[in-house]
This record gives structure tokens, sequence and C-alpha cells, in this order.
């Protein structure tokens, strides 16, 4: 049984169709990629996964129910976490308060339990050292952990992840890859939009691409990587007959 499944997802803004009739299936364990170029409705997908955003037409399933009209907070309490673009954390709170916020409403632990869990997370994603720090003080790296670290302190089933390598050094993204994929290691199902390829293709072993809201290629990652029209679509690589 697929951990989520997707069947003729729809949704536009006015005339803009921003997600045309997307099919997809997700099993339990994967790494799964999904880019395109921008505006191709990646980041409007994962809105209409997680509750942010309505569909207009279609069913989504999560662990075979259908989710396609549960309010986010259940969705997330249902397993599905999710990170953002922008780390939007509580810059007040320290970095293990921001935890503990998401591990109870997200997560629905008791607070004895999402203590002990936090720390856990904050050993994981590498901010252990920065517990007492208040988020307002990390540096963009520990942000991006630290949304990292909130969406699983929610404890998903699957995790979605937003462009979180963006604007991070090559050495900061490696560090990034391997927290991942000991993320994923440990039994989390992720779906992960990024633009920088190197990466993704780390983690990913199979990649889902979108051009004008459609899905024009899935596949094993190289294969795909290697379709012309991917290359021609997504990198600007012209078949050679075309040159």
């Amino acid at each position: 049984m697929s951990l989520l499944k997707l069947t003729a997802v729809n949704k536009a803004f006015g005339s803009l169709e921003a997600v045309k009739n997307v099919e997809c299936s997700i099993a339990e364990g994967e790494v799964v990629g999904i880019i395109g170029p921008n505006g191709a409705g990646k980041s409007t997908l994962f809105n209409l996964i997680t509750g942010d955003l309505s569909v207009d037409s279609g069913e989504i399933l999560f662990l075979g129910q259908p989710i396609t009209t549960v309010p986010t907070h259940k969705r997330c309490i249902a397993g599905i976490g999710r990170s953002y673009q922008i780390p939007l954390p509580f810059e007040g709170l320290s970095t293990f308060e921001n935890l503990i916020v998401a591990a109870i409403s997200g997560g629905e632990l008791s607070k004895s339990k999402a203590e002990g869990s936090v720390v856990d997370i904050l050993a994981l994603t590498g901010l252990l050292h920065r517990a007492n720090t208040t988020a307002g003080q990390l540096t963009l790296i520990e942000r991006k952990r630290l949304e990292l670290a909130r969406a699983v302190a929610t404890n998903p089933k699957l995790l979605l992840l937003d462009e979180i390598a963006g604007g991070l050094t090559t050495a900061e993204c490696e560090g990034l890859v391997d927290t991942i994929k000991k993320i994923n290691a440990e039994g989390v199902t992720i779906i992960w939009i990024e633009h920088l390829l190197r990466a993704l293709l780390q983690a990913a072993e199979r990649l889902i691409v979108l051009d004008f809201g459609e899905s024009i290629a899935e596949g094993p990652t190289q294969e795909v990587m290697n379709n012309p029209i991917v290359k021609r679509i997504y990198m600007g690589i012209k078949p050679i007959e075309e040159q």
C-alpha cells in the first residue's frame, strides 16, 4: 500500500493552472525528489498535500485514507510533517522550546515525553549545543536545521522538505544531506523539493519533474536526469539534433 497517493489533483488561481492533473504514489521508506523550473507548481503541490491549500478536484490518500478535505493540523497529527523555504521559528524562544511546541502541538506528546524526544532530535540535527540559544540568534544553517528539527519533532511518517538546502555552502549541504539520510533511515518517508541538485541527488532514489503544473517525467534519479525533455526544460540543454 502506498503511504501517499495523489489522483488527478488540480489547483488553479484564476486562469493560472498551478497544478494540473498530477498523479503520483509514494511508498513507505522512499526519498523522492521533486524538481522543475521556478513557477512549476512544486510548492503549491506541497501546500495541497499538507492542506494549506484546498484542491479544486482530485483525491489525496494518506495511509489508504482520504485526506482531501482534512484540515492541516489533523494531517500533521496523522503524520505529515513539513518544512518551509524560509524558516520562521519562534525567535524569542530557545531552540529547545521551539521543538517542545512542535512535539506537543504537532506530535501530540505529553510534556515529559516531548522533552525526551526533543533531546534526541537536537542530537540528530546537530543542534544540541544550541539548545538554550534563542532562535533569533542562530546562523542560517542553524535556522535551516531548526526548521528541519521542528518538522521531525511532529513525529511524521511523511516529511516534506521545501528547498531546505537553499543558501547553504557545499560543506553545509553535505552535512544537511547526511542528517536527512539518517532521518530516512529511522523510517521516515521523505519528499524533497530542491533546486540544488548536488544535494538532492545524494539522497533521492526517484524524481518527479513538474513543468507548468504538470508531471512531465518520473522514475529512477539517473534515468530522469538523462531524459532529453528534462534536460531541455529544466537544465536548458538542447538535444544534439536541435543545436
